[in-house]
């Protein structure tokens, strides 16, 4: 992707990522967390100035997170941020839980001893920010986002899937853009499923492992819907 304040060369950034992979990676994140709004209308000259990029490259960052059903395309009218539904809520609910089973399934077969490890650290950290939310410090919020999409992700990583693991973390992001907007953290729920699940990884139990991903999802769709105030009765 070429940058025309860069004299047509991508810059790279401290991480070693492209400006435009940067921004991507930037605006991704708040739509998700909810800091842009659902329905709410991206001007171009306001957002080049925000994210410090030109316009083409903008445009081109718009039409990826459109590909991702996280922003709508309006033709000359420009972009929004795509609005959110009950609709699309159980949808991704209902293939979240799909894909995450199916991966579970061909991880628990094929993880061996440095998967079991994964899972481990994973789960440390991850318990380790929740016991600090449990107490109260709703500043670990974003540090609980991050940890818990890490400890999902190692107990479906040895799935040898990258499609697949692709696929969950685009339905996982959109899933999760509702628990923002709804209030996020539920509670000591989340972290006894969270124990759980991982008793059942570390005992390759993958039916046992499915049932508690279906009603982990399915609770945290019942804890959405005690907010609805922000989501469309589509």
């Amino acid at each position: 992707m070429r940058d025309e304040r860069s004299g047509g060369h991508e810059r790279v950034n401290d991480l070693g990522e492209s400006i435009s992979d940067a921004v991507f990676r930037r605006l991704r994140h708040d739509i998700i967390m909810g800091i842009l709004p659902p329905g709410s209308k991206i001007k171009l000259e306001r957002a080049r100035e925000r994210y410090s990029i030109g316009i083409s490259s903008l445009r081109e960052i718009l039409s990826r997170l459109s590909a991702e059903n996280l922003v709508l395309a309006e033709g000359q009218r420009g972009f929004e941020v795509s609005p959110v539904s009950r609709q699309e809520l159980t949808e991704l609910a209902d293939l979240r839980t799909v894909l995450e089973c199916h991966a579970i399934g061909l991880s628990f077969a094929a993880g061996d001893l440095e998967w079991e490890g994964s899972i481990v650290a994973a789960h440390h950290r991850l318990a380790a920010v929740e016991r600090r939310l449990l107490a109260g410090d709703i500043t670990r919020t974003i540090d609980w986002v991050r940890c818990d999409w890490e400890f999902h992700r190692a107990i479906v990583a040895a799935s040898n899937s990258m499609t697949l693991l692709q696929s969950l973390s685009s339905v996982f992001d959109r899933f999760l853009r509702y628990h923002m907007l709804a209030g996020s953290f539920r509670g000591k729920a989340v972290v006894d499923d969270h124990k759980l699940l991982f008793e059942r990884a570390l005992a390759r139990d993958a039916d046992g492992a499915r049932q508690i991903i279906t009603s982990h999802v399915q609770r945290g769709v019942d804890h959405i819907l005690k907010e609805p105030k922000f989501l469309s009765g589509k």
